[in-house]
């Protein structure tokens, strides 16, 4: 899994191939092909009236991006939950739960007192959105419809978020957000399997905000037509802000600092590895050690081993992860007590004023 996960990556972000020239390549752009006659055919259905979106008795935000894999949407949406909690709001986040092995129609994540379900059983981005963002509701559930009316009926919510929902049509949204990474927005340009875009870039015409994800905090703020892309949106950067660590044991917390002078050895299993390995380089750690596994990826006893062993054989003083990773390490007390993790918060660019500008003013 992998090694496919890895080969995938490659041509959809670095492929200078021919597709003539391989036979996986053809291959992968015919179904790519099949899935954007799919697509295209489903959003020309939505377009026209013929599929009706529904509009739900209260408002609702949409956080999603146009490629496979991770730009930023789980602390986006940590995020907006809270500014809206902050002015008054009653949000809850409504998620497909991926990864969790929950099948009931409607799973209460968090009720916004308390956390009432497992990493297992929620998946692990719903619990880090629970944990993150206290006091919030959090859902999960195969049909947001019916999350979201349980929601409002059961929960008092009056703003819904719909993490990961840019191509989810069936409801009604008042605030569409894309979040694009600033480096290879759209991968090598193709469609699902040939590329990472989940539609083509027509869709982004349905947005109301873009938000860059930057990899870096330079200061700079890149308008939108910069990119090719050639509609005009407003346009917002973001940038994942390490924060501090906490051991992943006690919860104790710690400043970055504490590691400065260690060497270190990280492992990660989300959608961008490269991602996470440049921001703990950032901070200067020495990385003795790199282990990336698949997104989503449920670790076994036999991974903990290799982890400790490759720890062991790299001289590493210390074993870090994502707070997302932690989340899914909890059948492994004994190791939590040797890893930390890395804990990381959204920064608005240029502002977070502006961004919660742009958003109540749309929800007025």
């Amino acid at each position: 899994m992998k090694k496919l996960s890895g080969k995938l990556r490659t041509i959809w972000y670095f492929d200078t191939v021919p597709s003539v020239l391989n036979p996986l390549r053809l291959i992968l752009l015919f179904l790519s092909l099949c899935y954007r006659s799919a697509v295209s055919s489903k959003n020309l259905m939505y377009d026209l009236g013929i599929f009706r979106q529904i509009k739900l008795p209260c408002k609702v935000i949409s956080i999603g991006n146009m490629t496979v894999g991770g730009t930023g949407k789980t602390p986006t949406v940590i995020a907006l939950a809270k500014s809206l909690k902050e002015k008054g709001y009653r949000p809850a986040v409504l998620s497909r739960g991926y990864g969790g092995k929950a099948r009931s129609a409607v799973n209460v994540v968090s009720d916004g007192s308390k956390i009432l379900m497992r990493e297992i059983e929620a998946g692990d981005e719903p619990i880090l959105i629970a944990k993150s963002a206290e006091g919030i509701p959090v859902l999960t559930g195969p049909e947001r419809l019916r999350t979201g009316r349980f929601a409002i009926e059961n929960l008092k919510a009056n703003v819904l978020i719909l993490d990961d929902a840019f191509q989810h049509r069936r409801i009604f949204r008042d605030v569409d957000i894309v979040i694009l990474n600033r480096e290879l927005p759209f991968g090598n340009g193709f469609l699902l399997p040939r590329g990472p875009l989940r539609e083509p870039t027509a869709a982004l015409n349905r947005a109301h905000f873009v938000i860059w994800r930057d990899s870096a905090r330079d200061g700079c703020y890149p308008k939108y037509g910069e990119q090719g892309i050639g509609w005009f949106l407003p346009v917002l950067s973001v940038y994942l802000k390490p924060k501090d660590i906490i051991c992943a044991d006690t919860g104790n917390v710690y400043p970055l600092e504490s590691v400065k002078g260690k060497k270190v050895c990280a492992f990660t299993g989300i959608a961008a590895p490269e991602a996470f390995k440049r921001t703990i380089e950032s901070l200067g750690w020495a990385v003795t050690s790199f282990i990336d596994f698949p997104d989503h990826y449920h670790y076994t006893e036999a991974d903990i081993s290799y982890i400790q062993k490759r720890c062991i054989d790299s001289s590493a003083d210390v074993i870090v992860t994502t707070e997302k990773d932690g989340v899914r390490l909890t059948d492994f007390p004994n190791f939590l007590k040797d890893v930390f993790l890395l804990r990381v918060e959204m920064e608005m660019l240029p502002s977070r004023e502006e961004f919660e500008a742009l958003i109540f003013e749309r929800l007025k």
